[in-house]
């Protein structure tokens, strides 16, 4: 590539949601709600797991990281998206595209790692009940969710490195409504088969390294389960993976369908659909799951909120 086709960018343009000026206001209302509840939920879910008495255990402890997870990402892609529906000026700037790749790296590839963690603590609570409170002490907690942001940062740096430092032909098209890593590879005139493979080799290790764990947390506490002779038994430990079953089946369902359908039936339009659903209404589901199908979650919130309304009426 001759040097006169080499430019310095100082700004990306992202095609956005849609083209249709019609829509823009519709769009921005349904986002900002749902980004609003997302924020909402997980802030109060991260504060309630942090002042309750009663949910300082692993549990929860776990839930409330995966609770900052998903505010980090959908903050990461959130606001910057609404503010330029609002706007309708999709654009971005270099820095700011870099800064916005690396937080939402980093906080999905930490979310995946903590489901797994969470896949664990649910298997050393059903398999050995007797033991949990050894096993599952503060200072392994800590391991099993430092590790991930570990991980995640470094990995997250490594690719953003290789994307930032590499050349870009000019073009600053983005064909997606946030800075995601290969839709700004293939801006890059470099070669990018070393980027790709980066990225390919530490994806699939990340997928199903972690849906390993939660596979063979869950196969095991099926097996526990159903040795159980009570059905009274069974229900509770039933009870006790509901929510999170519910929430892996979502986040890996849509990993799915985005990355492993035929490479034939793949569409722009339904790829930015299935990133719409893990950047936004994910996060907006997981409080919603786990404060709907969750007794003690609810019993918490009935007690702050009940605690808040008498030092309202005593001042």
């Amino acid at each position: 590539m001759d040097g006169d086709n080499l430019t310095a960018l100082d700004e990306f343009i992202l095609v956005g949601l849609t083209d249709r000026p019609q829509l823009q206001a519709p769009l921005f209302g349904f986002f900002l709600i749902v980004y609003m509840v997302s924020f909402v939920g997980n802030l109060g879910l991260i504060i309630l797991t942090k002042v309750d008495s009663r949910l300082q255990t692993p549990m929860y402890f776990f839930l409330r990281h995966l609770a900052f997870t998903d505010l980090g990402y959908s903050t990461a892609v959130g606001p910057k998206m609404l503010i330029n529906i609002g706007k309708n000026q999709h654009t971005i700037s270099y820095n700011w595209c870099a800064t916005q790749l690396t937080f939402f790296s980093i906080f999905i590839t930490s979310e995946v790692f903590i489901l797994s963690a969470m896949a664990y603590d649910r298997y050393v609570a059903i398999c050995n009940p007797l033991l949990y409170t050894v096993i599952m002490s503060q200072r392994l907690c800590d391991m099993l969710v430092a590790v991930p942001y570990l991980y995640s940062v470094f990995l997250s740096l490594l690719t953003i490195i290789k994307i930032f430092t590499s050349l870009f032909c000019g073009h600053n098209v983005i064909r997606h409504f946030y800075c995601d890593s290969l839709p700004l590879i293939s801006l890059l005139c470099s070669n990018t088969l070393e980027i790709k493979l980066v990225i390919l080799i530490f994806s699939a290790f990340n997928l199903f390294s972690s849906l390993l764990i939660v596979l063979v947390s869950y196969i095991l506490i099926l097996v526990t389960i159903l040795r159980m002779n009570s059905a009274q038994g069974r229900a509770k430990a039933f009870s006790t993976c509901g929510s999170h079953l519910t929430v892996i089946a979502v986040f890996y369902g849509t990993l799915f369908f985005m990355y492993i359908q035929p490479k034939s039936s793949h569409s722009f339009d339904t790829d930015k659909m299935a990133s719409l659903f893990y950047t936004l209404v994910i996060p907006m589901l997981n409080p919603m799951i786990y404060s709907l199908r969750n007794k003690d979650v609810k019993n918490a919130l009935y007690r702050n909120w009940k605690m808040c309304a008498n030092i309202l009426i005593k001042s």
